[in-house]
């Protein structure tokens, strides 16, 4: 069953059992306080440089006349 929907559901359902009904929100929680560079909230000026580049580069397709 690894590797299938059925699969993940027993395997969460187990560490539920085992670890807690939070044990998703623990190690989800763990990750967040391990992070150390802050992500775009650290540096708002690159945030804002990174957007733009992003929205510059257009996916749509150029409407002839």
């Amino acid at each position: 069953m690894a590797g299938t929907k059925a699969g993940g559901k027993a395997a969460a359902e187990t560490n539920k059992k085992k670890y807690g009904a939070d044990f998703y929100a623990k190690i989800g929680a763990k990750g967040g306080r391990l992070g150390k560079t802050g992500g775009f909230y650290a540096n708002r000026e690159l945030a804002r440089t990174a957007g733009q580049q992003g929205g510059r580069i257009s996916r749509r397709t150029k409407k002839t006349v």
